[in-house]
């Protein structure tokens, strides 16, 4: 937010982000508590007349069925915001999803009611998924529009840095929640952090009721630029950014949902018990939040692009030997290999994606164009991610066709990256030929 003078008012800034962080941050909680539930616990409740296997894959449908669920929000959320603002979306997103979460709770199991009860887990999954998918965009823009220049890659982060925040809350709900006695928890232990969670969205929804629309936007709608249908627009003319934008968002998706839900559910037939899981993500969490911010300094200095780039690549390097570690069997390298991942790889390719996604899209059509990028590359790599990776380790008995999977998503992330328009400090870092390409297109 800025003064007449053009300086930037930093109170206000802080406070916009302060309430991005925080709303990110219980979304994601919402989100990913079901991630964890899904490899814990919904197989065992929902799915219990199906053989293990077939019960994990099920499991993790419904699971993809919220990131498959993320476009439409994402389409919904971003035509609106594009529309009336970023700050209206943002709130009722919020509500949307703390609904959603709290009904999830209280889902029957599979012996109480049969078939309905994983129809109603995916038609809530499915709810959340488009809440979340609305969310995650505006959330970006309300940082990066608010945000100076020079600290857009910095402040950008901050918001998305909630997700791993969640990440840690769900982590340690479910740690707490799996104290009791087993019959207990596959009963009513494993719906308490569902439904616990309405209290962090009446919070949040208190911090974000005062917030001030992004200069951007009021800029838009003062010039009249606003459009009529801006879905259309993107993918009329800025249709192969934002083929680019989901190329490079798959890389980053496909890696984090291998590590949270696959190898977590994976470390289970391992011999890993549901403690020694929980602490490793507990503690990648942890780690992640401080790579994030780490990501996002990174990204002031070299510019977001760049560190995209060199993000495909530590997936493609990496995941081999992070998978090598889970094989070693003890808790400790466990730990070690999610905390490589979550606190090193996966920050340097999300951190990166506020600043840089928001620079591939004019600011009329900004929410949509981003949002579109942001979840139907979410949708397509993260959505089907846990699947394909357990069939591929069950079909081969080995997690070495994973990691060729994983790397090569990872390669083509970085490609991706190479062909998208560069940020304001990619151009600074590489020179004219990145300020001569970002001004002829």
């Amino acid at each position: 937010m800025s003064n007449t003078d053009g300086r930037y008012d930093r109170p206000a800034l802080w406070r916009v982000c302060t309430a991005a962080v925080a709303g990110s941050a219980i979304e994601g909680f919402d989100f990913l508590a079901y991630g964890t539930a899904s490899a814990l616990v919904f197989g065992k409740v929902f799915f219990a007349n199906l053989d293990p296997v077939t019960a994990t894959i099920a499991s993790f449908g419904t699971f993809a069925s919220g990131l498959l669920a993320r476009p439409i929000g994402g389409l919904i959320f971003g035509h609106y915001g594009d529309r009336i603002g970023r700050k209206t979306m943002l709130s009722v997103s919020l509500i949307l999803m703390g609904v959603s979460t709290f009904l999830l709770g209280l889902v029957p199991s599979y012996a109480a009611i049969g078939a309905w009860a994983p129809i109603l887990l995916v038609l809530l999954r499915v709810l959340q998924g488009i809440a979340f998918g609305g969310e995650f965009g505006g959330a970006i823009l309300l940082a990066v529009e608010h945000a100076p220049p020079r600290l857009k890659g910095f402040l950008g982060a901050l918001p998305l840095a909630g997700s791993p925040v969640g990440l840690l809350m769900s982590a340690v709900s479910f740690a707490l929640v799996t104290r009791l006695p087993e019959s207990d928890f596959l009963s009513w232990g494993w719906r308490l952090p569902f439904i616990a969670s309405v209290v962090l969205v009446i919070g949040g929804y208190y911090i974000r009721s005062s917030l001030p629309e992004t200069p951007d936007f009021v800029e838009v709608q003062a010039h009249h630029q606003t459009a009529r249908i801006p879905s259309l627009d993107v993918l009329r003319d800025h249709w192969r950014l934002l083929v680019l934008t989901i190329g490079n968002k798959m890389g980053e998706v496909t890696i984090y949902y291998t590590i949270t839900v696959f190898l977590i559910a994976y470390a289970g037939q391992l011999g890993f018990s549901k403690a020694d899981t929980l602490q490793a993500l507990m503690t990648g969490a942890a780690c992640q939040i401080v790579g994030m911010v780490s990501a996002g300094w990174l990204c002031t200095k070299i510019g977001a692009r760049n560190v995209s780039r060199i993000s495909g690549i530590a997936i493609a390097v990496s995941i081999t030997a992070l998978i090598a570690l889970v094989e070693l069997r003890t808790p400790l390298y466990l730990t070690l290999a999610v905390s490589i991942a979550l606190g090193v790889v996966h920050p340097l390719a999300y951190a990166s994606q506020a600043a840089f996604y928001s620079a591939q899209f004019p600011a009329e059509l900004r929410y949509s164009g981003l949002s579109l990028g942001l979840q139907l590359g979410a949708a397509i790599g993260g959505g089907i991610a846990p699947i394909v990776a357990t069939k591929l380790s069950a079909a081969y008995g080995s997690l070495t066709p994973v990691a060729l999977y994983v790397g090569g998503i990872g390669l083509l992330a970085s490609l991706c990256a190479h062909l998208m328009l560069p940020t304001e400090s990619d151009a600074a870092f590489g020179g004219r030929a990145d300020a001569s390409r970002r001004k002829a297109i």
